[in-house]
């Protein structure tokens, strides 16, 4: 079996070649083919490792690393991607299964040659990416003599939201491959337009909701697993999910004038291939050792160069074919600043300055080391640089969705002005006054509710009237869910950041201690044996005027991977969670003593639940185009008078 899956991945490397060579010559029917024989082939491949690590054949050093026979199915099946060699070989089946996507769903009939130099683009890729697998991080490789036993999977991603997470978020970092493939074909072809862009519009949504759903659930996991009690820690592998997150964000407004107006034909195409070279540089970041990270893949320097010289390879043939061909992209209509143009390329340059933001945080420790010296940037940098930068388009969001093309009229502005200040207002006597909170936490209130309000002010300035409301395309209803949920993600984030209770408990059996209202008895300790794991398990009761809870946070240990992991408890309300970590055994004057780590979260859940309102506007915003004219169609056909038969 594994020899019949290393043959089928060699042969996904020969046929996705031919693919790029049959694509880039412009025969639209072979490259299909070529692509969904490829990616059959690489499902094959995949298929057979899944095969080993379920039946535990140590004979594949793969297995034999990262596998036990003791493990859960759930996590033997996840410790096919959780590891170095078994996630590249998930990034080459996701980068093959976009092409075979690709064949099956770009059809331009008017532009057959630019969907095969796509699919051809697309095949040069996915050929960088299997060379990679096979050559440099081989996961076929066999071991002489077997282990009776495997060394297991990094307790840390025994999880389920870590078995998710990595397919979630390389369909996203993949996805802006094909998004290229489509950028380099409109360049190859000259033929940036409109029609173009509707197509890339698809593709890059496409893209973004895997990528939010990933980073979520990323977060998510931290969140409760490793006791840190937060939920976004900038640490640098989460930096590198994010910045192409945030270039994809910029890259779909961009689309949007493109589609519209013909315009910002060579700023989308830049997009487009800045947010491939931004993915490339997180699989570089996560992967080549050069960052101390609990998410990264630790790998040796001879495999961190490899990657290095396919980003400089890949990114350097990307930046120059846009060097190239851009100037030759026929231009769009002109476009003022004061218009619905000028307000979104003041969006992307916002964008662009906080990815850029990011990266400097992300890298300057690297750069720094590089003279010499040993420095850290961490949260303080982000919040003094990257929040400021947001915080300017998100004043500005609710004001410009309502320009028109072409010019707008300013007339309305002190409106808004009003609005926004009068919003303010409330919040800031509300923050200083009843809820008792910061001037700054009641300012970012105030625009969680700025952004929400300003999207259903939208919403009813599209329908007009409030009966049109369900007659709105799609798109429109998309739009407005992911703007919601920016604000709800305003929200949460600004209550948890500026209102999160921390402390430190010493505690032994039978006492007692208050945690923001809470009060927290310990009752019980004991060790517990897992299927594969043994842990500390502590038994507290938290109690709140006449509710009372019972909470069991444990520190586990892993004897095959010879690692501890922390599981923390957890307790969710509507006004937060209290949140509880087990940390060290001491003992005190004779006595057994436990130190926990407690915190209480307010509102957390906005958070996670903003960015899931926002993946799921996009996820709307990208439904097939027949339903949104099967909608269309029965609107049209209500409207028309009794007796009337429909066209």
């Amino acid at each position: 079996m594994i020899e019949l899956g290393h043959f089928a991945a060699i042969l996904a490397l020969c046929l996705s070649a031919l693919q790029g060579m049959q694509g880039l010559r412009g025969r639209r029917g072979p490259a299909g083919m070529l692509a969904l024989m490829a990616f059959g082939a690489m499902v094959v491949s995949f298929a057979t490792l899944i095969w080993a690590f379920v039946r535990s054949d140590f004979s594949l050093a793969l297995v034999a690393n990262n596998s036990h026979t003791l493990k859960p199915f759930l996590y033997k099946v996840a410790g096919t991607w959780g590891n170095h060699e078994g996630s590249m070989a998930l990034w080459c089946l996701v980068t093959l299964g976009f092409g075979a996507a690709g064949a099956l769903l770009l059809k331009t009939p008017e532009r057959p040659s630019f969907d095969a130099r796509a699919l051809g683009v697309q095949g040069l890729v996915a050929a960088g990416s299997l060379a990679y697998l096979l050559f440099a991080s081989s996961p076929f490789l066999r071991l002489v003599d077997p282990p009776l036993q495997g060394a297991s999977l990094n307790p840390l991603l025994q999880d389920p939201a870590l078995a998710l997470h990595p397919p979630m978020l390389y369909l996203g970092y993949v996805g802006y491959s094909f998004v290229f493939a489509l950028a380099a074909a409109g360049l190859i072809e000259n033929s940036v337009d409109r029609v173009w862009a509707k197509t890339v519009r698809s593709w890059a949504m496409a893209a973004f909701v895997p990528l939010s759903a990933g980073i979520t659930l990323g977060a998510i996991w931290a969140y409760y697993e490793l006791g840190w009690g937060g939920w976004w820690f900038w640490d640098p592998v989460e930096n590198a999910s994010l910045m192409p997150w945030l270039i994809g964000a910029a890259l779909m407004h961009s689309l949007i004038v493109t589609e519209k107006r013909g315009g910002f034909a060579v700023w989308s195409v830049l997009l487009a291939v800045l947010a491939f070279c931004f993915s490339i540089l997180g699989a570089f970041l996560v992967r080549s050792g050069i960052l101390t990270s609990v998410h990264a893949f630790a790998v040796d320097p001879t495999r961190g160069l490899v990657l290095l010289i396919g980003l400089l390879i890949y990114g350097g043939l990307a930046l120059g074919l846009f060097a190239v061909r851009a100037p030759l992209l026929k231009g769009g209509p002109p476009w003022a600043a004061l218009s619905r143009e000028g307000a979104l390329m003041g969006n992307n340059l916002v964008l662009i300055v906080a990815t850029a933001t990011v990266l400097l945080g992300t890298l300057f420790p690297l750069i720094a080391e590089g003279f010499g010296r040993q420095m850290s940037v961490g949260e303080p940098y982000f919040r003094l640089t990257f929040v400021p930068i947001m915080c300017v388009a998100l004043v500005a969001l609710p004001v410009v969705q309502a320009w028109s093309w072409g010019r707008v009229d300013l007339s309305a502005i002190w409106k808004w002005a009003a609005a926004f200040a009068g919003i303010c207002l409330v919040f800031a006597a509300l923050g200083v006054g009843l809820m008792d909170i910061p001037l700054f936490a009641a300012l970012g209130l105030a625009l969680g509710a700025w952004l929400i309000c300003g999207s259903l002010w939208e919403l009813k300035r599209r329908a007009v009237t409030w009966p049109r409301l369900s007659r709105l395309p799609l798109r429109v209803w998309g739009m407005t869910l992911a703007h919601i949920g920016l604000g709800v993600f305003v929200i949460g984030a600004v209550v948890e950041t500026s209102q999160r209770y921390e402390t430190t408990l010493d505690m032994a059996l039978g006492d007692s201690t208050r945690v923001a209202g809470w009060t927290v008895t310990l009752e019980d300790m004991r060790t517990v044996e897992g299927p594969n794991w043994f842990s500390d398990r502590a038994t507290l009761t938290a109690r709140r005027g006449g509710q009372s809870v019972r909470m069991q946070p444990e520190k586990r240990y892993y004897p095959a991977a010879r690692m501890p992991t922390t599981e923390t408890a957890i307790h969710k309300s509507p006004s937060g969670d209290l949140y509880l970590a087990l940390g060290d055994r001491r003992v005190v004057d004779g006595q057994v003593r436990w130190t926990f780590r407690a915190y209480f979260n307010p509102l957390i859940d906005l958070v996670f639940g903003g960015v899931a309102l926002m993946a799921l506007g996009g996820l709307i915003s990208v439904l097939p185009r027949r339903l949104a004219l099967a909608r269309k169609r029965a609107t049209e056909t209500e409207a028309l008078p009794a007796g009337e038969p429909a066209e």
